[in-house]
């Protein structure tokens, strides 16, 4: 038992100097590390969501002191991310249903991390962004946040660079903060039914607080974790394919 115990905490560690050095939560890798460590699913998603208030906010602020934010994109993401996010937090998935929409989340993240371009591929100008689509987007983004507990930065961030609505480490910056609304309203949400967290939350908490500050510092600095994250691809399909299929 103690030794699975620290297992995860250094892979968890891990998993948030990866997200945070991007200016994410890390949501998506602390999912895929319960469901592979037999986590209870009814304490996931609020134990998951405190995590990613801690990582976001310690990621913002080392890429807003940096002057990598855009405050009105921002604004109007969080408009209508924000209640959506609640909302979704609100409604309690069967676990069956919800292994399986989490699993197929975590095979996209997968996508995500094998296909996204580096940095040198992503210098971009950026274009006035579409003030409806920006609200449309918040909202959809947050409502499924909410309903499987992530605060949506691994969604937004290809979004905000395929759409050219900001460059690399600005997109980190929006994403952060992003993160961390969404991943407030939608605990608010599900502590409507009741608080539902792990036992060592604290113990978890003080880990990716050190795994965040050192990769919000070095990815606000430098953006170049190409092998770290196929090593988090490999934890993630193990985890879907466990949620899947089992």
């Amino acid at each position: 038992m103690l030794d699975s115990l620290i297992l995860f905490v250094v892979v968890l560690a891990i998993c948030a100097f990866i997200y945070s050095s991007v200016g994410h939560g890390g949501a998506s890798a602390y999912l895929a590390l319960m469901a592979l460590f037999s986590f209870d699913t009814i304490v996931m998603k609020q134990t998951v969501l405190s995590l990613n208030l801690v990582v976001a906010a310690i990621s913002f602020i080392q890429f807003y002191r940096l002057g990598f934010f855009k405050l009105k994109l921002f604004l109007f993401l969080a408009l209508t991310s924000i209640p959506a996010s609640f909302l979704g937090g609100t409604l309690t998935l069967e676990s069956s249903m919800y292994k399986m929409i989490l699993g197929l989340f975590l095979l996209a993240a997968v996508a995500r991390i094998l296909l996204k371009p580096t940095p040198r591929e992503v210098q971009i100008e950026e274009e006035k962004f579409n003030t409806l689509m920006a609200l449309v987007i918040g909202a959809t983004i947050g409502f499924v946040s909410g309903l499987i507990g992530i605060g949506g930065g691994i969604i937004l961030s290809p979004l905000l660079l395929l759409l050219k609505w900001a460059d690399v480490k600005n997109t980190a910056g929006i994403s952060a903060l992003f993160i961390w609304v969404n991943s407030a309203a939608g605990l608010a949400g599900q502590l409507q039914s009741g608080i539902r967290i792990d036992d060592h939350l604290f113990l978890f908490i003080g880990v990716v607080t050190f795994g965040a500050i050192l990769g919000g510092y070095w990815g606000s600095k430098s953006l170049s974790f190409i092998n770290l994250e196929k090593v988090l691809a490999v934890v993630l399909i193990a985890a879907a394919v466990k949620l899947i299929a089992f």
